[in-house]
């Protein structure tokens, strides 16, 4: 259960490699979680632990380490006994560990959040405590994400989530570097609430919500509106350093049905043992259905000594490209260009590779009244259905171009205007020649072709 705990604590912030501490240095735990730590869910998840391990007690193996309670769990109201206690621990430290987390009468199965806080208390606490001593750490025990508005004051964070009875042995051996962090937040850890992608949905009106943020869930959301966020998905932080090199692909054009098979080297640069996530995103890159702007498919975990170089590899069958198509009630993969992305995190890509698919069997599609131009003429024999049509349409660009001296510009921008209408629309650039017969007539060829 100790090696599990430290293995899935993730680094999130290392300034000036305050990390791991040396059992030199004068350290002080503040926190009622260095003692007791809260280390499970609450409701159906609670069990009954044969025996629960603190930081505090386990970092005795490691130093000699002073301890003030900081607050009262359970609350949200300040002591400030206890509070000015913490503040003279920490001053006469040469380091402050602070541990603080969110009480379990703050998440549970069965109800949902109203903020991302943590307990006034302990923001007050970290706030007091860093103003006095520069060297604080944060180790927080939480369920699920929490805004950090002392992020920025802090020298460390460490991410412990609900660890496990001996999760204070995990974040001991991380703190005071028998164990090199290694784990990757599987989730946003956006600035402030108001940034969820659910935020103005949930939780909706009345005993009704609609989910209407759709796929565009978590990094997929942030990454296609390009929000900044406090900590990306996948990312986490490392007391050794990886290079990336030699991405390889086994094909650069792939035919419907085909795996790709993918390679590429990590490079341990530093000077002690280390673990890194490799994860391996799929980018389309071609015009077609609105995607995410990357999608996780592959990741795997690889230990390296220091110098060492392993070559990670990764298998991408068809359904890796391919998106939900309704039409089909199947999955259905596009024909276009494609980014094999290779990276430390969603945000932190260190290396590209692109492929090309071939297009596959097309999917149903029925011509009405309402298909747009643009999307007609990618059907097969629109050359010749459309033929006179288009050339009545490129009349009054002419006209429209000779009596108000449009130029190159405005006539590229009249015709992105006529694609981008529906088929009916046509009809305010045909003097009024694309009669309802003649569109219907228009609407059964090309129906009938298909």
């Amino acid at each position: 259960a100790r090696e599990i705990a430290a293995d899935t604590i993730v680094l999130l912030k290392n300034e000036n490699n305050l990390l791991p501490l040396s059992p030199e240095k004068k350290i002080a735990f503040i926190g009622a979680y260095a003692q007791k730590p809260r280390f499970q869910g609450s409701g159906s998840s609670h069990i009954n632990a044969s025996k629960l391990l603190g930081a505090l007690e386990a970092a005795a193996e490691y130093a000699e380490i002073t301890y003030a309670q900081g607050f009262q769990d359970e609350t949200d109201t300040t002591d400030p006994a206890l509070l000015k206690e913490a503040v003279e621990t920490a001053r006469a430290a040469d380091i402050a560990v602070l541990f603080v987390g969110l009480p379990g009468t703050f998440e549970s199965e069965g109800y949902d959040r109203t903020h991302m806080r943590l307990p006034r208390c302990q923001d007050e606490l970290v706030e007091a405590v860093a103003a006095v001593n520069p060297n604080t750490v944060v180790v927080l025990h939480n369920g699920s994400p929490v805004e950090m508005p002392w992020a920025d004051r802090v020298s460390a964070i460490l991410e412990a989530y609900l660890g496990g009875q001996a999760v204070g042995g995990g974040e001991a051996d991380v703190l005071f570097g028998k164990v090199n962090p290694s784990a990757k937040l599987a989730e946003t850890f956006p600035y402030q609430l108001e940034d969820n992608p659910s935020f103005l949905n949930f939780p909706g009106d009345g005993d009704v919500v609609e989910y209407k943020e759709g796929i565009y869930v978590g990094y997929r959301y942030y990454d296609k509106k390009k929000m900044p966020v406090r900590f990306p998905f996948g990312f986490g932080l490392s007391y050794t350093t990886f290079a990336y090199t030699n991405l390889k692909l086994s094909k650069n054009h792939l035919q419907q049905g085909e795996t790709l098979a993918v390679s590429v080297d990590i490079t341990n640069t530093g000077n002690i043992k280390g673990k890194e996530i490799v994860q391996l995103y799929v980018q389309s890159t071609h015009e077609g259905i609105s995607r995410p702007a990357k999608e996780l498919k592959g990741f795997e975990k690889v230990a390296l000594e220091p110098g060492e170089t392993k070559t990670v590899r990764f298998e991408l069958t068809p359904r890796a490209f391919a998106y939900y198509e309704v039409k089909l009630n199947d999955w259905y993969v596009e024909g276009g260009s494609y980014d094999i992305l290779i990276g430390a995190s969603s945000q932190d890509i260190r290396l590209k590779e692109s492929l090309e698919i071939a297009a596959g069997t097309p999917i149903p599609f029925e011509v009405t009244a309402d298909t747009l131009i643009k999307d007609l003429i990618q059907l097969p024999g629109a050359n010749e259905i459309l033929d006179d049509l288009i050339r009545e349409v490129e009349k009054r660009f002419q006209s429209a171009d000779e009596e108000g001296g449009l130029g190159d510009a405005g006539s590229e921008m009249l015709k992105n205007i006529i694609i981008g209408m529906p088929l009916h629309g046509v009809r305010s650039w045909t003097d009024d020649t694309l009669t309802e017969e003649r569109l219907q007539r228009i609407i059964q060829t090309f129906n009938q072709q298909k």
